[in-house]
This record gives C-alpha cells, sequence and structure tokens, in this order.
C-alpha cells in the first residue's frame, strides 16, 4: 500500500514539475495586439480567418494557442500547415506567444 502512495505521489509530484515548465507567464492582450502583423493575413484582426484554409483564433483558449504555436517554432508539429506557421514562429520568443494567445482569447 505505501509503495502505491509512493508511486502515485512521485507521479503526481514529476507531473507537476513538468506542467510548470511549460507553463508561461500571462500574456498580455494589449501587447499582442501589436504582435500580429503576419498573423493578420491569415487569421485577420479580430481572429475571423480571412479564407477557410485557415483557423478561426478569435475565442481559442490561450494554453491552446500558447501550445499550438511553441510546438509549431520547436519543430514538433508537422503536416497541415506547418510549412507556412514554422517559420512565423520561428522569432517569437515565449513571451510574444503569450501575449498573440491572449489577444486572440479574448477576441
Amino acid at each position: 500500500m505505501w509503495s502505491k502512495l509512493m508511486k502515485a505521489s512521485a507521479t503526481l509530484l514529476l507531473g507537476s514539475m513538468m506542467y510548470s515548465g511549460l507553463a508561461s507567464a500571462a500574456g498580455d492582450p494589449e501587447a499582442g495586439a501589436q504582435k500580429i502583423t503576419v498573423c493578420v493575413a491569415c487569421h485577420g484582426l479580430d481572429g475571423k480567418a480571412t479564407a477557410d484554409i485557415y483557423p478561426n483564433l478569435a475565442g481559442q483558449s490561450a494554453s491552446y494557442l500558447e501550445t499550438s504555436l511553441k510546438s509549431y517554432r520547436e519543430g514538433l508539429r508537422g503536416g497541415g500547415m506547418s510549412m507556412v506557421m514554422t517559420p512565423q514562429t520561428l522569432n517569437l520568443s515565449d513571451q510574444d506567444i503569450a501575449d498573440i494567445a491572449a489577444y486572440y482569447s479574448q477576441q
């Protein structure tokens, strides 16, 4: 019993440490509004896609948007529009991504 409890505790601790490493600083939507110049061409100023082939970003979860952008930046997300998105994310800092995600999530 004690062994199972220790394993569960260790797993929970490890998971929370991994999650905290993925967590980022809170995004600033006002700063994000200044950083979406390139994004607007496909995703629109208001987060509504300019064409059916692009996803709407308005109202998406900030954490989902952050995870997606970081995955593109790190080369972990392939297929679909990755050939377009990966180069767009290469020069974005974690704070830039958090700010952009905060902006679009509030649209």
